[in-house]
């Protein structure tokens, strides 16, 4: 059964492939967010293999890749191996070991491309199955590490249950989560699961230069995504009634909307008579309203804020994670759409959890609300260990 399955898989994967092809290259020459990611992934362009007989991890997005800094700070570099499916998270992972970090080859690519590794570390909700049965079959331990299922996302897995599997076999060991995670992972088919906590936790970034503080009230909205931004500035607007001096940081969530969200802040500030500039501009915050149009610098502002706007949750996104802000003791308003990082709130005491409706009247109340506290850590001992064993 599983040499039909692999076979046919295989198979459609690799019509899939060809097919979109044309696509692929229209929208490599088209789009600048794809320049570099669609030529590597899709036709293995500056993309060799990885050196064979390392640790190779495998994470998507600039999240995940530096969610597992402190483990790779915990293992010898020249055994790291690592790759991403974004230009983010490819950044992220280039400052590690820039000889050893690639795009990660999509499936019908990865039979010539995979070498024999000692480890497998896929982290999140990455299920390639191409990916572990051919790291797998040549060689390579499989783990599965902060792994999750997201509430949206189980009853659409657990339709195809069968699929989930038959993934699971060829991963030797999983680490949750959450309880609510390893439970649902349970019913999709994994195996030796233990539940360890988001690894964000393990060793959360730390302010890398000290900002100037402006003398005001200073609110950062970070990492925004579509159709929050006005919702935040509409809110903002109204504050500001009540305090004038206070200033208001924007940090969108990804790259190619800083052009966007800085046009949507020109025109309020224009109907409003407020200043503004971007962040790339001037470093200073003494403008009502900053657009940040830099990647790096949120943890930064963090730091130095009184109040978070924590994106990604006021519309059906999953959030982002609220560990950031919450060793600086800001103050955390977040939306009800957190579903992607219920694990890191459950540890924070002090978030503001509201419906988008009820922003402005809660920023108003600020004074209400408590200074964010992290209660709890991870440890990541355990994975450490599993990987050494390896070696």
């Amino acid at each position: 059964m599983d040499k039909c399955f692999f076979i046919l898989y295989t198979i459609i994967v690799s019509l899939i492939y060809s097919i979109s092809l044309p696509i692929l290259f229209f929208l490599s020459k088209k789009k600048e967010k794809y320049k570099k990611s669609i030529p590597a992934r899709f036709f293995l362009k500056n993309n060799p293999p990885l050196t064979p007989n390392g640790v190779w991890f495998h994470s998507c997005s600039f999240g995940e890749a530096r969610a597992i800094y402190p483990i790779l700070k915990k293992l010898p570099n020249n055994i790291l191996r690592l790759t991403t499916t974004t230009e983010t998270g490819f950044r992220a992972i280039s400052k590690i070991v820039p000889n050893e970090s690639r795009y990660l080859p999509f499936e019908p690519l990865l039979f010539k491309w995979i070498k024999p590794q000692k480890v497998l570390v896929v982290v999140e909700a990455e299920f390639w199955y191409l990916l572990y049965v051919l790291a797998k079959k040549r060689g390579a331990k499989t783990l599965l590490i902060n792994a999750r299922i997201s509430d949206n996302s189980f009853h659409k897995y657990y339709r195809v249950r069968w699929l989930y599997k038959t993934i699971f076999k060829y991963i030797d060991e999983v680490y949750a989560q959450s309880k609510i995670d390893e439970e649902r992972l349970a019913k999709l088919g994994a195996k030796n699961i233990t539940t360890i906590g988001n690894i964000k936790l393990a060793n959360i970034p730390s302010a890398t230069k000290k900002l100037s503080k402006p003398k005001a009230l200073l609110i950062c909205a970070g990492s925004t995504h579509e159709g929050e931004e006005k919702l935040i500035l509409d809110a903002f607007i109204k504050f500001k009634e009540i305090e004038p001096r206070s200033k208001l940081v924007i940090v969108p969530r990804h790259p190619e909307r800083f052009n966007k969200v800085s046009s949507i802040v020109k025109d309020i500030a224009q109907e409003y008579h407020y200043s503004y500039h971007n962040y790339s501009d001037n470093e200073a915050f003494n403008s009502d309203i900053v657009v940040a149009n830099v990647l790096g610098e949120l943890i930064n502002i963090y730091a130095i804020s009184d109040i978070v706007i924590l994106g990604g949750a006021f519309f059906p996104i999953g959030g982002h994670n609220a560990s950031e802000p919450a060793q600086f003791g800001c103050k955390i308003i977040s939306g009800v759409h957190y579903f992607n990082q219920r694990d890191i709130f459950s540890t924070i005491e002090g978030i503001a959890i509201i419906k988008k409706e009820e922003l402005s009247k809660t920023l108003i109340e600020h004074k209400k609300i408590k200074p964010s506290k992290i209660v709890n850590r991870t440890d990541i001992n355990t994975i450490l260990k599993s990987i050494k064993k390896e070696l």
